[in-house]
């Protein structure tokens, strides 16, 4: 695998190495961990994501929605209203 050069300014690369510190490791570590769970966290919210859609298509929980007498639809008479 090719190595990716990333360039930080000396403020971010401070915080960074406080970081790592904070957490017992090197800064190359942490950057390593930092970015495979970023990687893990955009993929979790993608599939949960799908999950979402495809729970909310099914007609049979549509037609639950309806004959249980659920309007989730936007409540015009609180619109613009905070709470």
């Amino acid at each position: 695998m090719a190595a990716l050069n990333v360039e930080f300014s000396d403020a971010e690369l401070e915080d960074l190495r406080a970081a790592a510190q904070e957490h017992g490791m090197t800064l190359k570590a942490f950057v390593r961990a930092s970015t495979t769970d970023a990687i893990a966290h955009q993929r979790m919210l993608k599939e949960a994501g799908a999950e979402f859609q495809r729970i909310f298509a099914d007609p049979e929980l549509a037609a639950a929605i309806e004959a249980a007498g659920i309007d989730d639809g936007p409540m015009a008479h609180t619109a613009g209203r905070v709470a």
